[in-house]
């Protein structure tokens, strides 16, 4: 699937040439953890926002080491209880710190009044699959379990995610469905990568900017431990895997149609309406990998922020779920 500039949306056009000619196809893993530490030293514990402001905290790990958690909250004073959002960032499982998805955050607590969680869940270059979904896993549970004193109403806890994000963002919610533990009332998992297989159209060749078919097979293999595409590769790792989403949370994503992840992204969306599933669904015509991230400024990020913004509204107003111990 080779994408010309001509397919890309007139607004994300400049930054996909720019993208391309300045980014390599695949990043080698030595300047992946180079990334990784440089945005731990320059972007770990800031959050410029006029919005929300940040705080941190840790949780240990059933090993003793400790999981760093960013809690944002609003700066405007809140009226009681409010859904909690644990929101993961992507950057293919390899790469990136939960300050730099701020946009993210910001955005929905302009929506709708929420406490946001960040996990700085351990990335594949440190440790592969089940490590990252397990440390995402353990925030979600603290969240739970810390719900009445963070402010948050426990019927209400959303996850939501991009990119790799929204890929552990969907395993969450089958691991929460498939074990009873927790019960999430509505995700948002943004262009989700879920699918290691890379059998679809959208996945042939594909040179889009920002991500394509050569890095995209790259991370998986990192994150999978080289198990990519065989049987071996369990549904929580790869949640497109799933055949049967009955009783999964409503759910609201977008994908771009130029980007690799569109056709699992189309694929997850069907079966979870087939399923019974409430979803919020909208393909970004023209739309590369990330564009709403590298080129916020155009019509198509404009549009892509309202409506997920707008389903994050609804969500506020109308997902719960509540526990069970509350239900017993």
């Amino acid at each position: 699937m080779h994408i010309t500039r001509k397919m890309m949306a007139p607004g994300l056009r400049l930054m996909g040439i720019l993208y391309r000619f300045f980014s390599p196809d695949v990043m080698p893993e030595g300047m992946i953890r180079f990334s990784n530490l440089l945005m731990k030293k320059v972007v770990s514990g800031r959050w410029m926002s006029r919005v929300s402001r940040m705080e941190q905290c840790a949780v240990m790990r059933p090993d003793g080491s400790r999981l760093r958690l960013c809690i944002c909250r609003s700066r405007k004073p809140l009226a009681g209880q409010v859904p909690g959002l644990l929101w993961i960032h992507g950057g293919g499982y390899a790469m990136g710190v939960p300050e730099m998805d701020a946009m993210f955050v910001n955005r929905l607590m302009k929506a709708g009044d929420c406490i946001a969680v960040l996990p700085d869940y351990r990335l594949s270059t440190e440790a592969p699959y089940p490590a990252a979904l397990d440390d995402c896993w353990l925030a979600l549970i603290w969240m739970k379990e810390h719900a009445q004193e963070l402010g948050i109403r426990e019927d209400q806890l959303f996850v939501g995610g991009d990119s790799a994000g929204g890929g552990l963002c969907a395993a969450l919610s089958l691991r929460a469905r498939d074990t009873g533990e927790v019960n999430i009332a509505f995700q948002m998992p943004l262009y989700p990568m879920i699918d290691d297989r890379m059998e679809t159209p959208s996945q042939q060749e594909n040179d889009a900017p920002v991500w394509n078919s050569k890095n995209n097979a790259a991370a998986w293999q990192m994150y999978l431990s080289g198990r990519r595409g065989t049987e071996d590769v369990p549904a929580w790792a790869a949640p497109a895997r799933a055949e049967d989403l009955t009783g999964m949370p409503p759910t609201c994503t977008y994908v771009g149609t130029l980007e690799p992840f569109r056709d699992e992204t189309i694929a997850y969306v069907e079966k979870l309406q087939a399923a019974g599933v409430r979803v919020w669904f909208r393909q970004m015509e023209g739309c590369y990998h990330g564009f709403d991230i590298i080129a916020g400024f155009s019509k198509p990020a404009r549009e892509a922020a309202t409506f997920s913004q707008e389903a994050f509204r609804q969500a506020c107003e109308e997902c719960f779920a509540s526990q069970r111990d509350e239900a017993e």
